[in-house]
């Protein structure tokens, strides 16, 4: 072969396209796709991880701000109270202070009206007064101290509030203490 010849050769290998089989293509198109996969897996796990931290410090201040509301109710939680039954204190005192001038009349008075004081005071606080005469007996809310025959009373009535019982927001703090009526026996 010549010179010319094989530089004509040359030539007409440069002139001619270059055909990439279908298998060498895929294999170089492969790489860029799975660095652009790359990149937007590593976005999505940078976005995901910011998120986490962000959850994880609001957790954490809510957990701060539940335990600082803890520490003030049960630092401040009976000032309502308190403060509803110090006008109560102060006519007790009051009462005290006067009794040796005080004639019975007046320390009754005295005595009603902070009975009185007392009674809204509870009353404002969300404390109600279970007075059941006449209902039928409940054992959730009634405590049965004993049972008396009655003709004029249903059975199993309360017949008689020995003492009152009291609820908090309808919860029970102290059942009333009743007497319970019951049929006659017969002869």
């Amino acid at each position: 072969m010549t010179a010319n010849e094989s530089g004509r050769d040359r030539q007409s290998a440069a002139a001619e396209p270059t055909t990439v089989l279908p298998e060498a293509a895929a294999q170089l198109v492969e790489p860029e796709r799975l660095q652009q996969a790359l990149a937007e897996s590593e976005e999505r796990a940078k976005s995901h991880w910011e998120q986490y931290l962000r959850a994880v410090a609001e957790l954490d201040n809510v957990r701060k701000r539940a335990q600082r509301d803890i520490e003030a109710a049960n630092r401040y939680g009976l000032e309502k109270f308190v403060s509803e039954l110090l006008p109560v204190k102060d006519s007790l005192e009051l009462a005290v202070q006067n009794a040796a001038r005080a004639d019975a009349s007046s320390l009754r008075q005295g005595q009603e009206a902070t009975l009185q004081l007392l009674s809204r005071a509870l009353e404002k606080l969300g404390v109600t007064q279970i007075d059941p005469l006449g209902e039928p007996f409940d054992p959730e809310r009634h405590e049965a101290m004993m049972a008396t025959e009655s003709g004029t009373a249903e059975p199993n009535s309360v017949l008689q509030v020995v003492q009152p019982g009291y609820e908090l927001n309808g919860r029970l703090l102290r059942p009333a203490r009743v007497i319970v009526a019951k049929e006659p026996a017969r002869a």
